[in-house]
């Protein structure tokens, strides 16, 4: 590529520093780049991918653990829910869990949670992504475990 066929832009960021890009930005000056001795590469470029990979919004989320139909013996009741957030879980976001259609706490950052004392039987455990401005952008598939803790009822 030759100096005189892309255009320079320039502005300061936030801290002050000079930044300096092929991209227009709100406020950017066009530099004037005044031609000079080029060599042409020898090697094609026009082959490689060099866009910057933009983070979609497209997020996933799922219940790992515990598994779909999964059985938990625990005779305090709890239960260890572990999510996985994809493509990244960002600063922002937020999970919040719900157990049998109702949410469970507080939304928080991050995707492990302790439920405590669970009652015996069966139960749907679910996940959602929260933006930073409370829109649910991402549910995960309904998970279905049951709880096996000791009965205190005794046969007469």
């Amino acid at each position: 590529m030759f100096a005189n066929s892309a255009k320079i832009y320039v502005w300061r960021n936030e801290q002050g520093v000079l930044v300096f890009s092929d991209s227009p930005k709100p406020g950017a000056e066009e530099v004037d780049v005044k031609e000079t001795n080029t060599a042409k590469s020898s090697v094609d470029t026009s082959i490689l991918d060099i866009k910057p990979k933009a983070i979609t919004n497209d997020y996933q989320v799922e219940v790992v653990q515990p598994q779909n139909n999964a059985t938990v013996r625990d005779n305090t009741g709890s239960v260890y829910v572990s999510g996985r957030i994809k493509p990244i879980f960002k600063r922002g976001l937020k999970i919040q869990l719900y157990l049998d259609d109702e949410a469970y706490d507080k939304p928080q950052t991050h995707s492990m949670f302790v439920l405590r004392n669970i009652d015996r039987g069966e139960h749907q455990i679910k996940m959602s992504l929260i933006d930073d401005k409370g829109k649910i952008i991402a549910t995960s598939p309904s998970v279905t475990f049951y709880m096996h803790r000791v009965s205190v009822n005794k046969a007469n």
